[in-house]
């Protein structure tokens, strides 16, 4: 009796065991396919409509594709359609970043970010931008980027897209993503301009810190630039500062800002939320770059080294990507450039072609500023201009909020830029007892370069097509937001630095 007993608890242990080893090898087996069937197809052919002929895309042990056409749209589709294969899920949730459309992913826990990045009004700005300052043939290559993109999601959706939509249902059952256009390729400019934007920040700590401190303990942790430091350029000299300018700093403003010390921790806290979903940016996150002439290399030619630190994200900000021009018309078709991209942007964003190399890292300028508006009594959407009540831009915004009702924004807009502190309560209110001469109705601007139509992308399409200096500084006059350093090098053996970028004039 003990025996069979013993025999029959055995063979249902045995059996429970292979039921388990069945389970785990199905689930493994079925992660493993939900996994891998979002990977890119690496070998064969794919047949893509709008392609005008063969285009060869060549992938390399660490999967880096280099793509090869016969004319630039050909090229900017292939590498829309191979950059959707490798990066759609960072390439969606960036372009959400941009037009303020989290919440349609996420849920009402993104609502603030989306209000504060519908204030900012960068895909109005990135619609204008494309309406009226780019050129045919930059339109033209953003256009085609789109078609490759969509190319891909006509046959990929949900986890063959990429597996974080498959989590994603789990949250939000009916989000599905929209075609691209090519605004979302332009919007990434915008965000990457905010998060090299770094003075907003530092001018809140330094602020806070004029709260408890003297402006000369402050002025210690942040020194300026000493006169005896080597600069880039020789000839260059810095201004020494005069006792008059130290006298003439602008006081009133450092006192109405010492006054509305907990209003502007409340912007800084605001700043950190955008700061979670763009990577930190300020102190530590430095970059460098340097290029050396031929006439002191063993080989008589120029290196170029760049390293532009960006906030560490996964997957990486970065994407690298060659793209090769298979005709000898170069009217049609004159790139030959291997770089890194950003996933989402056309072209090469740092790299080299046939014929010249360059570098970026960020310049740091001080290009955003707040204004103190006078806004009429009796009218909440006037503002004092000139001595006048002038009416603001009103527009309205509707946020879509994952299984919820949309909200609805009203953003006013100044002379200035938009008016931030209705996104930010607490700089409704100033101290009472602040020694500066406050409006009593009054609101918060932001004037930022950004905010402006800019020629960015067709800026960095030129420098892919450069061929020597002369070429490379007339595209880097287009390069008008997000200030950066140029390092430049060719296979003449010239070297030369370059640093575009708008910078405000300020009295």
């Amino acid at each position: 009796m003990n025996i069979l007993k013993k025999d029959g608890f055995g063979a249902v242990f045995r059996n429970i065991a292979i039921l388990i080893i069945v389970l785990v090898i199905t689930l493994t087996g079925l992660t493993t396919y939900t996994v891998r069937k979002s990977f890119p197809q690496e070998n064969g052919s794919i047949a893509i409509p709008g392609l005008e002929a063969e285009v060869k895309v060549l992938r390399d042990e660490w999967g880096i594709a280099q793509v090869y056409a016969a004319s630039d749209h050909d090229l900017f589709l292939a590498q829309g359609y191979v950059t959707a294969q490798d990066r759609f899920w960072q390439m969606d949730f960036w372009r959400h970043i941009g037009s303020g459309r989290l919440s349609e992913m996420f849920g009402e826990s993104q609502l603030e970010k989306d209000r504060f990045l519908r204030t900012m009004g960068w895909k109005k700005i990135a619609e204008q931008e494309f309406a009226e300052t780019l050129d045919d043939s930059t339109k033209a290559n953003l256009q085609a980027y789109a078609e490759g993109v969509n190319a891909y999601l006509e046959t990929h959706q949900g986890s063959a897209l990429s597996l974080e939509y498959a989590v994603l249902k789990l949250l939000n059952r009916d989000y599905s993503p929209e075609p691209w256009q090519p605004i979302h390729s332009i919007l990434w400019g915008k965000v990457m301009a905010y998060d090299l934007s770094t003075n907003l920040g530092d001018e809140i700590e330094r602020t806070i810190l004029l709260k408890s401190f003297p402006k000369s303990r402050v002025d210690e942790l942040f020194p300026d630039y000493p006169q005896d430091f080597p600069v880039i350029l020789p000839e260059f000299k810095l201004a020494e500062k005069t006792q008059e300018d130290v006298e003439n700093t602008s006081l009133p403003s450092l006192l109405a800002l010492k006054d509305i010390t907990p209003e502007l921790k409340s912007i800084a806290t605001n700043v950190s939320g955008i700061e979670e979903i763009l990577g930190a940016t300020g102190m530590g996150v430095g970059s460098n770059s340097w290029v050396i002439s031929g006439k002191r290399t063993a080989t008589g030619k120029p290196i170029l080294a760049d390293d532009p630190h960006l906030a560490v994200q996964m997957p990486s900000i970065w994407y690298e990507i060659g793209l090769h021009c298979t005709t000898d018309n170069t009217a049609n078709c004159p790139y030959n450039v291997t770089g890194f991209s950003f996933a989402g942007v056309p072209g090469i964003i740092v790299g080299h072609n046939n014929r010249i190399a360059w570098g970026v890292t960020n310049v740091m300028s001080d290009t955003m500023d707040l204004y103190i508006e006078k806004i009429n009594p009796q009218n909440p959407n006037q503002y004092e201009m000139n001595g006048k009540w002038v009416d603001m831009q009103l527009v309205k915004e509707e946020i879509k909020v994952a299984s919820q009702e949309p909200v609805n924004q009203i953003v006013r807009y100044t002379q200035h830029g938009p008016i931030i502190s209705d996104v930010f309560s607490p700089l409704q209110k100033f101290d009472e007892n602040s020694s500066v001469e406050i409006p009593k109705n009054y609101a918060v601007s932001l004037r930022w370069n950004a905010l402006e139509p800019s020629r960015l992308n067709a800026a960095m399409q030129e420098i892919n097509r450069a061929q020597n200096w002369q070429d490379f500084r007339t595209a880097a006059r287009k390069f008008d937001i997000a200030a950066q350093n140029l390092i430049y090098a060719d296979v003449d053996g010239n070297i030369g630095y370059q640093m575009p970028g708008k910078t405000p004039l300020r009295k």
